[in-house]
């Protein structure tokens, strides 16, 4: 029963941990796409939109999805597809896309914002930090409760 309350918040902290390496993967991978990126003009094939939540006393969500085709400078046609991108762009639009040659299925479609990226990958960050330190107190709480309790809660 003790190693219930090392091992599901350790898992939990080895979970969030990944989630933040993924986060910053992402946030470098669209800084480096922003930053080094070769331009092409792409059309709007498609827009769509989503929806998720259940409704009732839950909030629900509608995520813009758009589909873009263009062609790398080496001729190959690409089609990818963005989440949340501008309501302004529809089906036939022309847009200007970056793309890493080595890469050009994770293009976007987004203009360089460089600050919100940062601000959106710190926020990301201190959330994932908080839900790290709660683990690690309830771990430090449990602990604490089971040294004093003889070595278990249950006598």
């Amino acid at each position: 029963m003790d190693l219930l309350f090392y091992a599901v918040p350790s898992l939990m902290i080895a979970g969030f941990g990944y989630a933040a390496l993924l986060l910053l993967h992402r946030a470098r991978r669209i800084n480096r796409t922003w930053s080094h990126g070769l331009t092409a003009e792409a059309r709007c094939m498609r827009m769509f939109t989503t929806t998720s939540g259940g409704g009732g006393d839950t909030s629900v969500r509608t995520t813009l999805h758009h589909v873009y085709e263009f062609t790398t400078r080496e001729g190959r046609t690409v089609r990818f597809e963005e989440e949340d991108g501008p309501a302004t762009v529809v089906e036939g639009d022309v847009v200007t896309v970056r793309y890493l040659p080595e890469q050009p299925e994770r293009a976007t479609a987004r203009p360089p914002a460089r600050a919100r990226l940062a601000v959106g990958t710190g926020f990301g960050l201190a959330f994932l930090g908080v839900c790290i330190a709660f683990c690690v107190g309830f771990i430090v709480v449990a602990h604490s409760m089971f040294t004093e309790a003889g070595g278990g809660l249950m006598p």
